[in-house]
């Protein structure tokens, strides 16, 4: 099951890769950095693009399983115009052009880039507008910044947006305490160093901003999927303290692992301790100098299909406070309590089951149907409400019981994909896992083949409509904290209880944007799974079961509530 997750989420970004001609470099975009002078390009939005811009040295050799070390300077002028190297993975079956399997990808990896409307140098200097810093997805295994071109966003609503790279997998999360060896700085006894990498990031932005046109004093970090998790994670570490502003978590998670089970392993897959008596060696140095592949061979890379597990976001007392992060948001004390977005889409699990041979069969390797639409919907369902407590009422209950009241919550309910001969996309898709992330970009081009179904010509003036609305939203939070949109429904803030204030974004011939009143719980959900009378015993069970794959520690809480 875990294998079609990973595999779903690198479709999502492995056919979302831009198709622009190569840029040319334009004269206005020249800025001056405090590593150098850059020049980037325009394009067809109207925004000015620099791509590949490093925010710290490449983390290789003695670098490697350290905390960032600030960037190189350069002479001369650098031109920003292609992507940096994504950071080193596996490609899977939905790799374009790859065997799956196959290495790819940098350690040398720690680039960024930057979306701003068209101005002069001088312009900038004078904008003052907010910024956006976005973390890629992909169960931070694997993805890249390329595939999410935020020019739209940036052109239309004067925000400018950086799109950021970090450690992934074993290279951005490993528990280790000898790899600090040799080293005085403190942030080199985290085992996060995928989150370390996001935190020089955003002291690249406090530092460069002003150049493009940026507020460094206001700075929203947001996140899809890993990259919401990531986003948490940034919440929760005291190193990130003062160097964002605001934060949207979309579709992430409140978990992590501590650093004694990332070590030792007991229900976390691919432990440190089980890793280093495979590589065959316990001295740092010796393992900085391992090839990535003999790296990947020890995660047993050859029998994932490309899909590593291993334990991710550690509670190492050093990025992240030493408890569990969930733990973190019950006290204002211990979080940055900036203001917070944080929603779901209504069948977020949809993504994953459409891909799952125990729900759906393919014909000619793009139609589908699913092999039992009832248990496929109330699977997306229960499932997907489950998603939604652990993300959004769960931890939106605890900050607004500890005083924070600067919390806002969504439900992404657009559902209005076409279909094609026996394979309804409307159906097997819904309102499903990443699906909202076109309608903040402002780019349709995101699922690949599937675009021409997802988004077609007769749904194209509704999803404009609210991918217009949803882009005001979220660059308003940026600009003042507050999410609003010309002429459309007041977001309040969460408030904590039964039937919390919720945002339900939709499009206009579906009801639109509405604020509704709507709460879930664990208790609530499982009640109504136990109650469901069009679902057998062994249904219920199985979907329970399901559940548990995601978050194996809470199996036996499940369990008990579900009575299975």
């Amino acid at each position: 099951m875990r294998s079609v997750i990973f595999a779903v989420l690198m479709f999502v970004i492995s056919c979302s890769a831009s198709k622009e001609p190569a840029p040319v470099a334009d004269p206005e975009t020249a800025r001056d950095l405090a590593a150098g002078k850059i020049v980037g390009f325009s394009n067809e939005t109207g925004a000015h693009v620099w791509r590949g811009l490093p925010f710290a040295a490449p983390p290789v050799g003695e670098l490697r399983w350290r905390a960032p070390r600030p960037a190189v300077a350069w002479q001369g002028e650098r031109q920003a115009l292609e992507f940096g190297a994504e950071c080193t993975q596996l490609t899977n079956v939905y790799s374009v052009g790859e065997k799956q399997g196959t290495i790819v990808g940098s350690e040398d990896c720690l680039y960024l880039n930057v979306f701003a409307p068209s101005m002069s140098a001088q312009e900038a200097a004078a904008a003052n507008f907010p910024v956006m810093v976005w973390v890629h997805g992909g169960g931070n295994v694997w993805g890249s910044a390329a595939p999410y071109d935020f020019s739209a966003l940036a052109a239309r609503e004067n925000v400018i947006v950086l799109t950021v790279q970090y450690r992934l997998g074993p290279f951005g999360w490993f528990a280790y305490e000898r790899l600090a060896e040799g080293s005085d700085l403190q942030a080199d006894q985290s085992a996060n160093f995928g989150t370390l990498d996001l935190i020089a990031a955003l002291e690249w932005v406090q530092e460069n901003a002003s150049a493009f046109g940026g507020d460094p004093a206001r700075v929203t970090v947001f996140g899809e999927s890993a990259g919401g998790h990531n986003t948490v994670a940034l919440l929760a570490s005291p190193m990130a303290k003062g160097l964002f502003h605001r934060a949207i978590v979309q579709s992430g998670s409140f978990d992590s692992f501590s650093f004694k089970e990332a070590w030792e392993g007991e229900l976390s897959a691919n432990p440190a301790k089980s890793i280093l008596k495979t590589l065959g060696t316990e001295d740092p140095s010796a393992l900085r100098q391992i090839s990535a592949e003999d790296v990947f061979a020890a995660y047993g890379a050859a029998g994932t299909g490309g899909f590593l597990e291993l334990p991710r976001i550690i509670e190492d007392g050093v990025a992240l406070p030493e408890g569990p992060l969930r733990g973190a948001f019950r006290s204002t004390e211990n979080f940055n309590a900036v203001p917070i977005i944080t929603g779901t889409n209504r069948d977020e699990m949809k993504l994953f089951q459409i891909l799952d041979p125990a729900y759906t069969r393919r014909f000619f390797g793009t139609l589908v149907q699913a092999k039992d639409p009832e248990m496929y919907q109330a699977t997306s369902d229960y499932q997907s409400r489950l998603w939604r407590v652990r993300a959004v009422d769960w931890p939106a209950d605890q900050m607004a019981g500890a005083g924070h009241t600067e919390v806002y919550a969504y439900r992404f309910d657009w559902d209005d994909a076409g279909s094609i001969l026996f394979s309804d996309f409307e159906f097997l898709f819904g309102a499903t896992h990443s699906v909202e992330i076109p309608f903040i970009t402002g780019d349709f081009e995101f699922f690949g083949p599937l675009d021409r179904f997802l988004f077609r010509k007769s749904n194209e003036a509704d999803r404009l409509a609210l991918s217009a609305t949803m882009m005001a939203y979220w660059a308003s939070f940026a600009r003042d904290g507050k999410p609003s949109a010309p002429g459309e429904a007041d977001w309040q803030a969460y408030t904590e209880g039964p039937a919390p204030f919720v945002l339900r974004l939709d499009a206009p011939s579906d009801g639109g944007v509405e604020a509704i009143k709507e709460g879930d719980s664990f208790e609530r959900l499982f009640s109504d799974l136990r109650g469901d009378s069009g679902l057998s015993s062994d249904e219920q069970c199985q979907i329970v079961d399901g559940m548990a794959v995601w978050v194996p520690q809470e199996e036996a809480q499940y369990k008990e509530l579900s009575s299975c």
